[in-house]
């Protein structure tokens, strides 16, 4: 059934510019994985079965979280949409089979664990004093007070960051992962970030235009670090704090943003300011964020 890989490929074409990257890959990855189940079942992918849809999620259920296998029922659709087939019917049998296996799985998902105010400072002051340490310092303090996505901070140049008369930061996401059609967002910053990121612009060449670049021996390179450089830099931090909690297996390049909401909640911020400070325009994601915040709403009592 190679074919079927080469019409899904020249199907997904059709979208670039139109989605992001990474949802792309998600479809040609998720669709690549049905039509290798389905030559090993012996079955046609496409034109897409419901029955076959119903089998294949029920085969695959014990491997996966319930929101893993409602993005792959998605991403196999919308492939079959475009290879030119009508979309399969959500009758009842589609409807009873999704709920069953809804009931089975546990509906909460895996959440970073978050770094707080109290950790970050000390990740912060655990960074060594040499040109890595000197940028990592600053693009964890502007993660934390950004809440940024690792997509953001990588995306940052020097025009959309500023330093205010107050001593802190102001800046500007332009685009974001629920932002694809790049209306911005104002995001502010500490005193401490932004003498951290003075430091930094100190010994980072003027004429890079990323502000946090990528650095190898102790030299600034003219390409914006990655996102998995990002993750590295915050696993680390949390390593570097000599036995902090939460481990490092629970740490990700979102535990800045994790911690940072929780922080604001704890803070006696609502969850209005926090949605415009994170830039979720979805409730329920951003409640997802705080529903692991220490916040005992006692403890004033």
């Amino acid at each position: 059934m190679s074919y079927f890989t080469d019409f899904i490929e020249a199907a997904l074409r059709k979208l670039e510019g139109a989605y992001a990257p990474n949802t792309i890959r998600s479809y040609h990855s998720d669709a690549s994985q049905f039509v290798d189940w389905c030559l090993r079942a012996g079955v046609t992918p496409f034109p897409l079965g419901e029955a076959t849809l119903i089998h294949y999620l029920e085969c695959i259920q014990h491997r996966h979280a319930f929101t893993t296998l409602r993005r792959r029922a998605s991403s196999i659709r919308r492939v079959n949409g475009l290879l030119g087939h009508p979309d399969i019917p959500q009758a009842e049998p589609y409807r009873i089979a999704i709920r069953r296996i809804k009931r089975a799985k546990p509906i909460r998902t895996r959440q970073a664990r978050g770094i707080n105010r109290d950790l970050l400072l000390r990740a912060i002051a655990a960074q060594p004093e040499d040109l890595v340490g000197i940028r990592n310092r600053a693009l964890l303090s502007i993660g934390y007070d950004f809440l940024a996505r690792r997509s953001e901070l990588t995306a940052l140049r020097n025009e959309d960051v500023e330093f205010d008369a107050s001593g802190g930061l102001r800046g500007v996401i332009r685009r974001s992962k629920t932002d694809p059609y790049g209306r911005g967002r104002l995001v502010f910053g500490s005193e401490r970030s932004a003498n951290l990121l003075r430091r930094w612009l100190r010994r980072k060449p003027k004429d890079i235009p990323w502000l946090f670049c990528a650095v190898n021996h102790d030299t600034c390179l003219d390409r914006s670090v990655c996102g998995r450089t990002v993750s590295e830099i915050v696993k680390r931090a949390v390593v570097r704090t000599r036995g902090a909690r939460p481990r490092e297996a629970e740490i990700s390049g979102h535990s800045l943003r994790v911690g940072a909401a929780q922080d604001l909640l704890a803070d006696g911020h609502d969850i209005g300011a926090i949605m415009r400070a994170g830039g979720w325009s979805n409730m329920s994601i951003a409640m997802r964020y705080l529903s692991l915040a220490e916040h005992n709403i006692w403890q004033s009592r």
